[in-house]
């Protein structure tokens, strides 16, 4: 039910790294485990045109509820991944489905793609990440009534092929799902969840005979997976794997929808602690994303919900016949609220929204909402995608639609937003999965949102004047060839930035294995630091503008 505060109605892979000259180990700090680096540089093209936005390009792939007018859970949508597939360096587009195949756009360069339809349907989430460590990216899908689905690269560099098979012992059916090395073995962890409200419809009263499903670490040993249960309940639509109590080790957010509290476990020895009590969340969790946004060096977290940006008379028609059926009564001790928040760690260890103060509370229908420095300027900007289509919920409105434009938020330097209309990201073709990655080569953030009922579309960046460093780690050998949970800190002559490498991120949508640094004018870079995720350090200097960096570690 929904509620709104009361306030806004007032190795071989590490050799094919080396530069034509060899590769130097980088320096790294004397008090941590070196980690020495086979670097290989590659200049980013220049744009050839600048518009000071974004430009749109519709994409071969529509996303289908499989309905006349999308039912409630159909209405849900499915996500997107960026990877590559085929090791020739360019990012592939990966589209779920709901009623109809998923689709795979294989990245010919210069924002050309050529579709291949993937015998997979009814998917909600996707990730690309290498299950079994042979150094070639995979495809896992997370479908509706089924077990998760993975399509194994079996491919030779430039020649990638897929083998559908589960995934060893992963036994239930899930919404949301994430990667990482949790327990600091060397390999990728899964944790996923599932959206109870959808299974119970679909199987009724035999879903909670059966136990229900609920939230599960599935720890990687060996060719297999080993199952440990963390709640027999969930509504997720979001699960993010980060570190929320300085420890240097990744903890479990998941984000549930309705009234049903996220639930957060936080890595303790070799178990899990329940915790993390917050003063206010979303009620409605639809997506979570992290990022440094103020530049302090430490991530904060974004939670997307419902709530209309304006309060205007033709506005709240939309949305009043919604509200009323959804809403509950306000308790004193429920820290939900039908809004983002934006969550910021103290000083003293506790987490505070701070969304209302920094004027991101409210975005509309919102779904997936991910950072990234969207116009180069070293501070991380956030993006949101909207729209609703519902029988049931909108039948006052054509076609069950309630239309709302996605939003961009501009960082004004300090981690408060401002909106950036001029941007040109403002679409109302029903978002729901979103991404980030350089489609082009280019250095900046281009965006790809899979609609429903309505085509994909490509936002191309054509911001002006921009300045990047693209860094793509890699672990060769390793049972974590991408490096999922390397930390990278770019010290520049006035400011330092931090992000990391994560396999899914916002709303059911996998990133790329690449981080991207926007530059401020006039920045010099002094060195870039990359915590690796087995404990060891590197550290790169001499390094400029304009590279995209290959960057493998070596035993």
């Amino acid at each position: 039910m929904v509620r709104w505060r009361a306030r806004w109605t007032g190795g071989l892979a590490a050799l094919l790294l080396m530069t034509a000259c060899g590769a130097t180990p980088a320096p790294a700090a004397v008090d941590e485990p070196v980690a020495p680096v086979q670097l290989r540089t590659a200049a980013l093209t220049t744009p050839a045109t600048c518009s000071a936005g974004f430009v749109p390009h519709a994409l071969e792939h529509t996303t289908r509820s499989g309905a006349q007018v999308a039912a409630v859970y159909e209405s849900n949508g499915a996500g997107v991944a960026l990877g590559d597939l085929d090791g020739d360096g360019r990012d592939e587009v990966v589209l779920a489905n709901l009623a109809g195949d998923a689709s795979l756009l294989w990245n010919r360069g210069a924002l050309r793609f050529a579709r291949q339809a993937l015998p997979v349907t009814q998917a909600r989430a996707v990730a690309v990440v290498d299950v079994d460590a042979d150094g070639r990216s995979d495809l896992v899908f997370t479908r509706r009534f089924e077990k998760p689905l993975w399509l194994r690269n079996t491919g030779l560099p430039g020649d990638a092929r897929f083998s559908a098979q589960p995934l060893p012992d992963v036994n239930n059916t899930f919404y949301s799902m994430a990667w990482a090395d949790l327990d600091d073995d060397g390999d990728l962890d899964l944790v996923a969840a599932s959206y109870d409200a959808e299974q119970l419809k679909h199987q009724g009263q035999i879903f909670t005979q059966r136990g229900g499903i609920g939230v599960f670490v599935y720890w990687r040993e060996g060719a297999t997976f080993r199952a440990e249960r963390l709640a027999t309940a969930a509504e997720a639509l979001a699960i993010a794997l980060v570190d929320l109590d300085g420890d240097r080790r990744r903890d479990i957010w998941v984000g549930n929808d309705f009234n049903v509290r996220d639930q957060i476990w936080l890595r303790a020895g070799a178990g899990w602690r329940a915790g993390l009590p917050l003063d206010s969340m979303t009620e409605n969790t639809m997506s979570l994303d992290w990022g440094d946004v103020d530049n302090d060096g430490q991530f904060e977290i974004f939670a997307s919900d419902m709530k209309p940006v304006d309060k205007d008379v033709a506005t709240m028609a939309r949305w009043l016949p919604m509200m009323k059926k959804m809403t509950r009564p306000l308790t004193s001790d429920d820290p939900q609220h039908a809004e983002n928040t934006l969550q910021i760690r103290g000083g003293d260890g506790r987490w505070r929204d701070q969304a209302y103060e920094r004027r991101v509370d409210s975005s509309g229908w919102s779904w997936s909402a991910k950072f990234g420095d969207l116009d180069a300027d070293g501070s991380l900007d956030l993006l949101v995608v909207n729209g609703m289509i519902a029988a049931g919920l909108f039948d006052h409105l054509p076609g069950a639609e309630l239309v709302e434009p996605n939003m961009a938020f501009r960082n004004r330097g300090d981690g408060s937003f401002v909106v950036a209309h001029d941007w040109r990201l403002g679409s109302t073709a029903s978002g729901r999965g979103m991404s980030m990655g350089d489609l082009d080569g280019d250095g900046d953030l281009d965006v790809v949102v899979n609609n429903l009922e309505s085509p994909a579309m490509l936002f191309e960046n054509q911001v002006c004047g921009t300045r990047h460093l693209t860094v793509a780690p890699r672990m060769p050998g390793s049972a974590n060839p991408l490096a999922v949970g390397a930390r990278l800190t770019l010290r520049l002559t006035d400011a330092t930035l931090v992000r990391d490498v994560r396999s899914i991120s916002g709303y059911l949508s996998g990133d790329p294995a690449a981080v991207h640094f926007g530059l401020p004018p006039g920045a010099v870079i002094e060195t870039l630091r990359i915590d690796w995720p087995d404990g060891r350090v590197s550290v790169l200097r001499d390094l400029v503008p304009g590279q995209h960096l290959h960057v493998a570690v070596t035993s």
